[in-house]
């Protein structure tokens, strides 16, 4: 008897590791599913994100190719596919069909020809190597369930200096309403990044709530 307690108890400690990150410790948040479509693009998140003000920051040149993992529904898709322009292209990355058949369906109401929809896997996004000039996850990073694996396949995929660019709420600021799993702090971010070969080129403190971090091969 004793000895199958000690087996379960070992099982569960290999699980709940298994939704940790193996060197920051941070709990995996988990993907938000479809019903959370309404969530995503809700009137208020204007004031509370400023998405063009985070674009303007980052700064996206026309002609850009242009990653945006966890596209969602595509509420930074198409001003991000706006920012490129013609000669640009916006891969829309999202693990979930029914997120990508309601992006599609906004690009077409938008009249938004220069975006193609990519369904990714929990641990790759199924980008094209080499061939990014920037890759953005909104709100998305602290989400995955295989950081690690989906970090090393965003390298491949960017150009040799191409950039790498997360938004996540503050983890730091209590005072931000989110939960605090769907949060992060700037040394949480870098902790993890850092070894996967990334290194800090700029984080920005302008929006309201989230940190903007910057980061190249």
């Amino acid at each position: 008897m004793r000895r199958i307690v000690c087996l379960l108890l070992l099982w569960i400690s290999c699980v709940a590791a298994q939704d940790r990150h193996p060197i920051s410790g941070r709990k995996y948040a988990g993907v938000m599913g479809p019903a959370g479509a309404d969530w995503l693009v809700r009137p208020e998140r204007a004031e509370e994100e400023k998405p063009d003000l985070a674009l303007k920051l980052i700064g996206i040149p026309k002609g850009a190719v242009v990653g945006d993992i966890g596209a969602g529904a595509g509420y930074l898709t198409w001003r991000i596919a706006g920012l490129t322009g013609p000669t640009g292209k916006v891969y829309a990355n999202d693990i979930q069909p029914e997120m990508l058949e309601l992006l599609q369906h906004n690009m077409k109401q938008r009249k938004i020809t220069n975006v193609e929809t990519v369904l990714g896997t929990y641990d790759d996004p199924k980008l094209p190597a080499n061939s990014l000039d920037l890759v953005i996850l909104v709100d998305v990073y602290h989400e995955f369930s295989e950081p690690q694996k989906m970090l090393r396949h965003i390298r491949e995929s960017l150009k040799p200096d191409g950039r790498l660019v997360l938004l996540e709420y503050r983890g730091e600021d209590p005072a931000v309403p989110i939960r605090p799993e769907h949060k992060m702090t700037v040394a949480q971010v870098k902790m993890e990044l850092e070894p996967e070969g990334f290194h800090v080129d700029r984080v920005l403190e302008d929006l309201p709530r989230q940190h903007i971090l910057i980061f190249k091969k």
